[in-house]
């Protein structure tokens, strides 16, 4: 391991030392001297040079990026101003245009470099793209995840005709493109710089940092979200925070292209310092059949090969970064058939065979994900991983999906077998833990230092392969079988201390809920004050349980959250004007509030009428919800309240679950582990 390490600064320094000695490639096209430029000129009736490997510039006909763009050389002119060209004709509007224009490649080692670019004509009449990047995304001040927490440090910046980036390079040589904005302009180079930036070394006392980069299923995700959750989101959980910081530039909808276009993968190489690792999981965007497409996210095989072997893999060297490949995890199928085992769903592209190969050819370490996965869920068997998986039923939760609410079950009207709740996203993490532990043994090095920072207790766990030791919340009786069904609410309210188990880690989820003990979890969830919830004597049914959610949401809530109103798009809520109960929940959109009226219930008249105001009056507030004819992957409500009925230890954990949830601030990062 300290071998390794060491080997990999060397190498560093000799980098570092390579760098401090290269002059900057510097390159002028216009009729003016540029002190130490490199001329590029040729005469009215001559033709532009062409790139040559051995003169190590020159102009190309097809760019870098992938899939190749288009772009011309034979209507390039020479003047005074420097290398321009018009054209008369684009391609259609729209975000995957090909406006053409011209390409000027430069030979340059992998590595990074401050690079300058100075147009003939302003940024309005055009455009500089490097390398394939997507200028907008470059010029953005998005952040790079969900809460807004990790910025975008390393923005493209233009002033006039000057464009400026610092680009991270691994393929041996950059592309400068300039683009029309328009048919009909002229557009071109002035001027080109490329200056080399050493890496970054860590300062002393510094701790290393652990970089997660990938795809929707290790994003951190906010309280909006919920219970939808990443492993690089739960992946810090394991480790000691004295001995490394982690950082999750993960983000939905990402593939090895789309990462590396707009620019994530070079903030990433720009923030890391010499020794840092990257874990890199993606795959399940890159199966979108839209490879084609100037920014698609799909990839083909030998597209995703040519971006870890020539993209990836040299820039984070470049930048003595060591990588890890994760091969992306198993899509779970919504229902399994009598008799079938969950199988690997990468049979199209097989991006986790590519993954396994490219890393035993190129000396880079893989945890396979992918391999352990299928193991897992056929370990674990079909109820509890359906549970774990993003399958939703009305009132599990007010967090929302791009169709609307989840308050009344999933808006797709669909088990999400690619996406997953808290629950199933720390046993990916655990998994990954326990290949990085298998890898160590095996005598790789960058897995030994990321194992080194694993906390005490967890390394001891998978070293006895006890993985339940790594998740004391984890009860006995809920990891398979019918106990498992609500196993990611009970999971973290044992996580937050506000519900028990017994001393043998049971939690026994059909017992009766005390009422006492459910106001006091409610209260100490939503941080109220003594008194606040009052439980009195009766025992806790379904009307009861009402009125003490109704008392708890008065007691936290000044006006109703955002998850009331903020998630219900073009929805008549009830009692607005226009509000028709007879439509069909879809026709009215994914809406917070119950899609069947309080009128439609029928069993109101057994509702105690002493409480008959207040159990409705948190019905109509979303707070309860029937719990008869209801299913997981429907947007459905029932028509019985059943007010009489006895509360179960599971059946609160999700009511609790969900009235936690409603108290988060919703653009909040999801990584709170105590009320």
């Amino acid at each position: 391991m300290v071998m390794g390490l060491l080997r990999l600064l060397a190498a560093a320094a000799a980098a570092l030392s390579l760098v401090a000695s290269a002059a900057p490639l510097h390159y002028s096209f216009a009729a003016a001297p540029a002190p130490g430029a490199v001329s590029v000129r040729w005469p009215a009736d001559g033709a532009a040079a062409r790139f040559d490997a051995a003169t190590g510039y020159g102009f190309v006909e097809r760019t870098g990026a992938l899939p190749p763009r288009v772009v011309h050389v034979s209507t390039l002119r020479s003047v005074d101003a420097g290398a321009t060209l018009t054209e008369t004709a684009v391609d259609a509007e729209g975000e995957h245009a090909n406006r053409f224009g011209l390409a000027f490649r430069i030979q340059a080692p992998p590595g990074a470099y401050a690079v300058h670019v100075r147009t003939t004509t302003g940024a309005d009449k055009a455009t500089v793209s490097i390398s394939g990047l997507q200028t907008s995304r470059l010029l953005s001040t998005a952040f790079w995840d969900a809460a807004s927490l990790l910025p975008h440090r390393n923005r493209m910046t233009v002033q006039g005709r000057d464009w400026h980036y610092r680009h991270v390079n691994g393929r041996g040589f950059i592309d400068i493109e300039v683009e029309p904005r328009r048919a009909g302009e002229a557009v071109g180079l002035e001027e080109v710089r490329l200056t080399p930036l050493p890496p970054a070394p860590r300062p002393a006392g510094e701790r290393p940092t652990l970089f997660t980069l990938g795809d929707s299923t290790m994003k951190s995700y906010t309280f909006e979200e919920a219970p939808m959750s990443g492993w690089g989101q739960v992946l810090p959980r394991l480790f000691d925070a004295e001995q490394v910081r982690l950082q999750n530039y993960a983000m939905g909808g990402r593939s090895w292209r789309s990462a590396y276009a707009e620019g994530r993968l070079n903030d990433l190489l720009l923030a890391g310092r010499v020794g840092d690792v990257v874990l890199i999981q993606f795959g399940h965007n890159d199966e979108s059949a839209d490879e084609t497409l100037r920014w698609g996210r799909g990839g083909s095989e030998a597209m995703v090969e040519a971006l870890v072997r020539e993209v990836y893999l040299p820039a984070l060297r470049a930048r003595g970064l060591r990588p890890v490949l994760v091969t992306p995890m198993a899509r779970v199928p919504g229902a399994l058939k009598a008799g079938e085992v969950y199988a690997d769903s990468f049979q199209t592209r097989r991006f986790p065979a590519l993954l396994r190969r490219l890393g035993a050819e190129l000396g880079v370490p893989v945890v396979d994900l992918n391999a352990r996965s299928v193991a897992y869920y056929n370990q674990a068997g079909p109820a509890a991983i359906t549970a774990m998986v993003m399958s939703i039923e009305a009132g599990e939760t007010p967090g929302k999906t791009n169709t609307g609410s989840y308050a009344n079950g999933h808006p797709a009207d669909k088990i999400d077998g690619t996406h997953f709740k808290e629950a199933l996203s720390k046993q990916y993490a655990r998994l990954v833990a326990t290949e990085l532990a298998r890898l160590a043994q095996g005598g790789d090095a960058t897995a030994a230092d990321v194992v080194g920072w694993l906390r005490p207790d967890v390394r001891a766990a998978l070293a006895a392969g006890d993985g339940t030791a790594v998740y004391p919340e984890i009860a006995r009786d809920i990891v398979d079988g019918d106990g498992a069904y609500y196993r990611n609410q009970i999971e973290k309210l044992l996580q937050l201390g506000v519900l028990s188990t017994d001393g043998e880690r049971r939690f026994h989820s059909e017992q009766p809920m005390g009422a006492a003990g459910f106001a006091t979890a409610l209260a100490r969830l939503l941080r109220l004050p003594p008194g606040a919830v009052d439980a009195g004597s009766a025992p806790l049914t379904r009307e009861r349980m009402a009125v003490l959610l109704l008392q708890a949401y008065e007691a936290r809530f000044s006006s109703r959250p955002a998850y009331m109103t903020d998630y219900n798009g073009a929805t008549v809520v009830p009692g607005a004007p226009g509000y028709d109960p007879n439509l069909d929940g879809g026709d009215r959109g994914a809406m917070y509030y119950p899609l069947r009226p309080w009128a439609g219930l029928v069993d109101t008249a057994d509702v105690e009428p002493a409480l008959r105001a207040r159990v409705q009056q948190a019905y109509e507030l979303g707070l309860i919800r029937s719990e008869q004819g209801i299913a997981r992957g429907r947007m459905v409500n029932g028509r019985a309240l059943e007010p009489r009925q006895t509360v179960s230890r599971a059946k609160a954990a999700k009511a609790l679950y969900f009235m936690w949830v409603l108290a988060q601030p919703p653009k909040a990062e999801n990584q709170q582990a105590s009320p």
